[in-house]
Formats: structure tokens, C-alpha cells, sequence
């Protein structure tokens, strides 16, 4: 359980609030073939800010479809129209109030089964590596980022990052220098080792499963370290 007032407590709530603005932008079917990706971050962005209050996002907001869901989060595909049968994923890095959220999600349009099981395989792959997080005391980061590149080979996926995840907290969020801040294959950073401080340090996981001959993929992505409910 999460103590009311904490730096956990404080994550959790902006991740739910993350949440809602996903859900809104579902209710308010946004995500729409026709509309170009660039106008649907941008009717995304008037929605946090009228809606949920959102002035800032941590990071640059992700809306990918079709062939560019293939590309990862560095990557600057040309704008694309939103076609009636993609896969299409948001990633957003709202920021309510002091903290952080970051919040992945991947939909289809259409009726698509292996695209389906696409979004099923994500949440399964997410399910996955939070339970071994939660049962490998001293799991690295390499180690896990190991672990979730395979979990989408059985289902045909091929992992489309080579980052899994990284740091998250107060905005901008903790820097500690000398060390690796992301999930990354070799990294020897133990995720349940704190700051030098004595604070614990929280994690966002990233799954990217991308089917290069078919050419779509999907994203997912939310808190690691924290999934109990905010009491």
C-alpha cells in the first residue's frame, strides 16, 4: 500500500491521472483513421491542458500509426495519416503538478486478430516482467530488459528498443550521475538499490514488440515499482 503524502504516493496518482486522460481520449474517439498523427498530438494536447490541467509533458508526445509504429522513441518518422486498419500507440510524459507520469498504450483499428493479440501480448509481456521485478531481489537492469526482449518471440514479435524503461519521479527526475538510468541490455544497475540518499528508485517498464514483416508494432508502458492502489 502506498502512504498518502510520499514520493510513491505522489507517483501512483499522476500514473491514474495518466490514465483518465488515455480513457478521455478514448471517449472522446480521437484516435480516428483519417487524422494525421501531428493533429492527433495535438488534440491531445488541448485535452490535457483544458481537461486535466496538464502545462508541461516531460517529454515530447508520441502518436504513432502503421509502418511508424515500427520506430522507436528517438525516431522522427514522417507524419502519417491514421488508416482504418493500424495499430496505433500513444506515449506521453504529462506532468501533474511536481510529478511525473509516463503512460503507453497501443490500439487497432479494425478487426485484425494477430493485431489484436498484439495488445494482449503487451500487457501479458508488462504482467510478466513486473512479477519478476517483484520476485528477484537485486534484478539489474540488463537482466531485466533481457528478459521482456524475449518474452514476444513465441508470439512472433521481435522487441523493438534497445531500452526497456528508465528512471521516473519528481519533475525533472532524479539524476545520479555515474550510472545508467535506463533498462538497457549490460546494464549492472540493481533496480531495488536506492539513491545515495537513502530514497528508492522508481522505474518505468517499456515494452516494444514490432513485427518488421508486416510491418506494425505496439507499445506499453507504465510504473514498475509501484502498482498497489493509492489509499
Amino acid at each position: 500500500m502506498t502512504v498518502p503524502g510520499t514520493r510513491e504516493s505522489f507517483l501512483w496518482e499522476a500514473q491514474r491521472r495518466a490514465e483518465a486522460l488515455f480513457r478521455a481520449v478514448l471517449e472522446r474517439r480521437l484516435i480516428r483513421p483519417g487524422v494525421l498523427e501531428s493533429e492527433l498530438s495535438g488534440e491531445i494536447h488541448a485535452l490535457a491542458r483544458s481537461e486535466f490541467g496538464v502545462r508541461r509533458h516531460w517529454h515530447r508526445r508520441i502518436v504513432r500509426s502503421g509502418v511508424n509504429t515500427l520506430q522507436g522513441f528517438r525516431a522522427d518518422p514522417d507524419d502519417r495519416r491514421l488508416a482504418g486498419d493500424d495499430v496505433v500507440f500513444l506515449d506521453l510524459g504529462p506532468v501533474f503538478g511536481e510529478w511525473e507520469a509516463d503512460f503507453g498504450r497501443s490500439y487497432v483499428l479494425g478487426r485484425d486478430p494477430r493485431k489484436l493479440r498484439l495488445i494482449d501480448d503487451l500487457a501479458d509481456a508488462f504482467r510478466l516482467g513486473q512479477a519478476l521485478y517483484e520476485s528477484e531481489p537485486g534484478l539489474t537492469a540488463g537482466e531485466l530488459y533481457d528478459y521482456v526482449n524475449e518474452l514476444g518471440a513465441d508470439g512472433g514479435w521481435e522487441f523493438g528498443a534497445d531500452t526497456a524503461g528508465h528512471l521516473i519521479d519528481h519533475f525533472p527526475h532524479a539524476r545520479d550521475p555515474g550510472r545508467r538510468e535506463v533498462i538497457c541490455s549490460g546494464n549492472a544497475q540493481r533496480l531495488d538499490e536506492p539513491f545515495a540518499d537513502g530514497r528508492p528508485r522508481h522505474w518505468i517498464l517499456e515494452v516494444h514488440f514490432v513485427d518488421r514483416t508486416r510491418g506494425y508494432g505496439g507499445f506499453h508502458e507504465e510504473l514498475l515499482t509501484i502498482r498497489e492502489p493509492y489509499l
